[in-house]
């Protein structure tokens, strides 16, 4: 998402020079191209332009500093201009109440029963609360197993009533059952249409009626651009929501909705959904997208990503086992399966500043540990425990196992060897100071 505008904004910026001064004679180029790049982005066109005139107000006279060229100035202003054209800062839910109730609104195909049971794990495991899954899309018998299924999954209760036919009803028994069974947050999944109607707007606005929720969401796809914007704006008309959810913000989307949507309904994106995964949801944070569209990583986002993943008590056992030299390939397994629950390789990659222009034109394939994970699957508990035992003959029978080659095998043998020598050394290092520092390791490769 959003890399042709962050290669059309880098062009931009380029054809800004001089020196000492910003001024609307080198500036006016410059904002052109940012403008049309936010056109080419689906960005509504008065937005593009709001947004274009508050950088050339903000722009002009700006002094430049002796060490800041006037491009990087510009990319500054841009930058803060995004970030409040998106929100300025992220807004939680709300999540106090007995219970808090949260209402789900959308389109049909906007993944808004999708993200309802991704919402659910993520107050269930973020903030430690239980929630309730509720259905009451009484109009398509798919989305009430869909739920069922998420909820079976997820370990999270579901209120249903299949033969009903009446949402409101429905909402209002949930609740009364949510209060029985001592539920923190119930959250309610209506009903969509494949565009606005007046019945479905009546209906979701009689539910809410009903049941006062806490926080009523919009769920919008953000593949659908400019037409996003739209129907967010008809729906706010009628049900006044506290906030937007993009989904699919990891598919082939140019994001005009993401820079459009708060401008126009004058509400905030709280939440994005970045894959098919269950905890493939994130915290919308405004100035954090400003970074990743203008090419400068998202670090902060990728170390709360492996914070989530981090173990303690795990990293603790393996320190201890890397000490005594007993890191095997059961570990090394361990620790692709942690790598892999982060998301996206590509996604992941993109969030580190400078390495998500440098990869934007590479396949990366998010497979990448398959072959890997089949040789080690192919080893016997010996020999994963054990790896000294694997001679030729053993390689040449894992390699058969594996689908692989005898040099893949082999390959991730030495690079296996590399990471837990280099892990030793760090180890001693970390241990014993400056004194006997031992030289570092080429950084060892994994795959081919």
């Amino acid at each position: 998402m959003f890399e042709n505008l962050s290669d059309k904004l880098e062009r931009s910026f380029k054809l800004l020079k001089g020196e000492g001064k910003i001024t609307e004679i080198n500036v006016a180029e410059t904002l052109k191209e940012v403008r049309r790049a936010l056109l080419d982005a689906d960005v509504n066109y008065n937005v593009a332009k709001s947004f274009t005139e508050q950088v050339k107000v903000k722009a002009l006279g700006q002094n430049v500093l002796t060490a800041v060229r006037p491009g990087e100035m510009m990319v500054k202003i841009v930058h803060d201009e995004l970030a409040s054209l998106m929100g300025g800062e992220a807004v939680s839910i709300k999540t106090d109440g007995s219970p808090a109730i949260i209402l789900m609104s959308g389109l049909q195909g906007s993944g808004k029963t999708t993200f309802s049971g991704k919402l659910a794990n993520h107050i269930k495991s973020k903030n430690g609360k239980r929630p309730m899954l509720v259905a009451c899309d009484v109009y398509r018998p798919a989305a009430i197993e869909q739920l069922r299924i998420l909820s079976e999954q997820l370990g999270i209760p579901m209120y249903s009533e299949p033969e009903s036919k009446d949402p409101v009803s429905i909402a209002c028994h949930a609740i009364e059952e949510a209060k029985r069974q001592r539920i923190d947050v119930v959250i309610v999944d209506t009903a969509g249409r494949l565009a606005i109607d007046e019945q479905m707007m009546t209906e979701i606005a009689a539910i809410k009626a009903a049941i006062q929720p806490q926080e009523t969401l919009f769920v919008v796809d953000s593949m659908t651009g400019q037409d996003a914007v739209n129907t967010a704006k008809e729906f706010n008309e009628r049900l006044d929501f506290d906030g937007v959810v993009l989904t699919k913000l990891d598919g082939d989307t140019r994001g005009g909705a993401a820079l459009s949507i708060c401008s126009v309904v004058n509400k905030p994106i709280k939440f994005v959904g970045t894959g098919e995964k269950m905890d493939a949801i994130d915290i919308f944070h405004p100035e954090r997208m400003a970074d990743r569209i203008l090419g400068m990583g998202d670090i902060v986002s990728l170390v709360e990503r492996a914070q989530q993943q981090y173990d303690e008590e795990e990293a603790r056992r393996l320190e201890q086992r890397i000490a005594k030299n007993l890191f095997d390939f059961n570990d090394f397994l361990g620790q692709i399966h942690q790598i892999k629950k982060m998301g996206n390789f590509k996604e992941l990659a993109s969030m580190i500043p400078g390495v998500g222009k440098a990869i934007k034109n590479l396949d990366v394939d998010d497979n990448a540990f398959k072959s890997i994970e089949a040789i080690i699957y192919s080893m016997t508990p010996e020999e994963r425990k054990h790896p000294s035992v694997l001679n030729g003959q053993r390689r040449k029978r894992i390699a058969a196992g594996s689908g692989t080659s005898v040099q893949e095998v082999n390959r991730l043998i030495t690079q296996f060897t590399q990471t837990s020598k280099m892990m030793r050394q760090l180890q001693n290092f970390k241990g014993g100071g400056m004194k006997g520092m031992p030289k570092m390791p080429k950084m060892p490769k994994f795959g081919k």
